[in-house]
């Protein structure tokens, strides 16, 4: 046996040339032996005199590490805890007192206990199942996302914007394709069956949802279609058509509906969400079904509904026919239909928000999987992703905010078709372009009102004092000159000035004055009949004959029809709350 105990004589344990200096409280690397103090007690070499002992092999001279004299040894793997009265000190096992046995044996490693293994097992797994997980999820996402089909309209618009949002959802009663086969005129490109006009407040308070009538007669524009080849093809207007032929019909795609639509209301739309008769199966299904009520026994052999008066839960096939009926209920028209299908939106809305839908991964597994199925988009909102942002943006909206209302349109003379109703039609635009809600969304109103008022509230100049000059921003040709004529002759303004053209169209006319011109603002506001967002007050007092400029914008509808969006929808228009239980029929 060595000196240090392990059994190959002449071999050096480099673990044993680390001593610990009391001196300096650590540990030092010692090389030369020469002035080793006598070792610990238990050490077989104690008590051998110097330079009797083996020697240790002699570091190279410039390896050598000096150390302090007085130092004290310790065993190979021990510490220093257990050399001041460990196992192995005094007291233990090779040390003073105890029995003897090899100093410089180094601990054994000391097992795992119970609770480090399950420690290490629990990590282990978890790791495991945030991989799994995180690959599970990036599937879903690819599954996701290839489900979804996109249609190229020519818009670019991010999935969220700032300011008000207006979404273009299309029905198409396209036959073809699994499961649509069955509801006659098998092979029909598909038409615009169901549209509505989704606009959201830029404050997401509150949301207005327009239903425009399939069988109204309207002028469809000019359009840009994107074929399969990637060239474009120019799809010539119509005039005095139904609405519906703006999709399908000469080879018209979503966003020649799309153009249709902004020339109706005077919105500019930010997305288009299409879908066929499939969607209304799927998705109610995905949900559970959609609770519903009805008047009276209905019986409709054309889209086969057969349900008793009362409230049902419908979902499939039944929740298709509900929304496509119409000879068994009201007056058998597109209208009455219409009135069904907003009953069962409101009510699918409020069950994917009130049932546990969001909360469930499996029903939102298969409310998402469904949705994306049926959807064609926009490029904009043309991912998962994207539909996700687009759709917490649009979730703030409280459902007693959301309003279903159907365009105003009268009968046309052959009984078939339907014309606008511009008289009712214009007030209901302009209120939805000025972002007022068809609910009572008390605490915006009361702002609105309270901005408004403080800027109109106050003495009004004589109308021979209002100097001002008139630009034309609207896009209508000669808007300025008829404005500044209706001014000096209708309204006594002799003062005012045609200015020419804005150096671009706005969306919305404004009037800028600076602060000793607050009376002239206030007067020519009221004859203009200008919201108070359309006051624009400068910092500074401008001369006593300078003009104020007035810019006519996109919702300048004529000289002396008042600008102002309407503070209430106009009578009789058809409605329904999004968090109304009522019964259709």
């Amino acid at each position: 046996m060595d000196a240090q105990g392990h059994g190959r004589a002449g071999d050096i344990d480099p673990a044993d040339q680390w001593v610990f200096d009391p001196n300096t409280g650590s540990y030092e690397l010692r090389l030369d032996p020469a002035g080793d103090p006598a070792p610990a007690s238990g050490n077989q070499d104690a008590g051998r005199p110097a330079g009797t002992g083996r020697r240790r092999a002699r570091a190279p001279e410039h390896t050598r590490v000096p150390e302090p004299r007085g130092g004290r040894r310790r065993a190979a793997g021990k510490s220093p805890s257990e050399d001041a009265g460990g196992p192995s000190g005094p007291g233990g096992p090779g040390g003073p007192g105890g029995p003897p046995g090899r100093a410089g044996r180094r601990k054994p490693k000391p097992k795992r206990s119970k609770k480090r293994k399950i420690l290490y097992w629990t990590g282990g797994v978890l790791a495991f199942l945030l991989v799994g997980t995180s690959v599970a999820a990036y599937l879903i996402y690819l599954h996701l996302n290839g489900n979804i089909t996109t249609v190229d309209v020519g818009e670019k618009n991010p999935a969220v914007i700032d300011g008000p949002v207006n979404i273009l959802v299309i029905g198409t009663d396209k036959r073809d394709g699994k499961g649509n086969k069955g509801y006659g005129d098998e092979g029909s490109v598909g038409h615009a069956d169901t549209t509505i006009l989704f606009h959201v407040s830029e404050d997401r308070s509150n949301a207005t949802a327009l239903s425009i009538p399939r069988d109204m007669i309207t002028d469809i524009p000019e359009c840009e279609t994107k074929q399969p080849d990637g060239t474009k093809k120019v799809i010539p207007g119509s005039t005095g058509v139904r609405f519906n032929t703006s999709l399908g019909q000469s080879g018209r795609d979503p966003g020649c509906t799309w153009r249709t639509v902004e020339k109706i209301t005077g919105l500019n739309i930010s997305h288009f969400m299409m879908a066929d008769f499939n969607a209304v199966k799927t998705i109610s299904s995905a949900v559970g079904g959609v609770d519903v009520c009805v008047k009276r026994d209905i019986d409709d052999p054309k889209s086969h509904l057969k349900l008793s008066k009362g409230k049902h839960t419908i979902e499939g096939e039944e929740a298709l026919a509900f929304v496509r009926t119409r000879h068994a209920v009201g007056y058998g028209s597109d209208l009455d239909r219409i009135q069904m299908q907003q009953q069962f939106l409101s009510a699918m809305m409020r069950k994917v928000k009130s049932g546990g839908t969001l909360t469930s991964p499996k029903k939102l597994w298969k409310l998402s999987n469904a949705a994306t199925k049926a959807l064609t988009v926009d490029p904009g909102i043309g991912s998962i992703g994207k539909l996700k942002d687009l759709a917490q943006d649009l979730s703030q909206v409280d459902l007693k905010h959301v309003t279903f209302t159907t365009v105003p349109v009268v009968d046309n003379t052959d009984g078939a078709t339907v014309l606008l109703n511009k008289e009712k039609a214009e007030p209901l635009f302009s209120m939805v372009r000025d972002d007022v809600s068809l609910t009572e969304v008390k605490k915006q109103q009361k702002a609105q009102k309270a901005k408004e008022a403080a800027r109109l509230k106050g003495t009004k100049a004589d109308p021979a004092d209002v100097r001002v000059r008139v630009l034309n921003g609207s896009g209508q040709f000669g808007a300025a000159q008829d404005t500044v004529e209706w001014m000096q002759n209708d309204e006594g303004m002799i003062r005012s000035s045609n200015g020419g053209n804005a150096p671009s169209e706005l969306k919305k006319t404004t009037l800028e004055y600076a602060p000793n011109q607050a009376d002239q603002a206030r007067r020519l506001a009221a004859s203009m009949g200008l919201p108070g967002s359309a006051l624009k007050e400068g910092t500074k007092d401008a001369d006593p004959m300078a003009e104020m400029t007035l810019t006519l914008g996109g919702d300048f509808k004529g000289a002396g029809t008042p600008i102002t969006a309407p503070r209430k929808a106009p009578k009789d228009i058809q409605r329904v709350n999004g968090d109304d239980k009522l019964c259709a029929g």
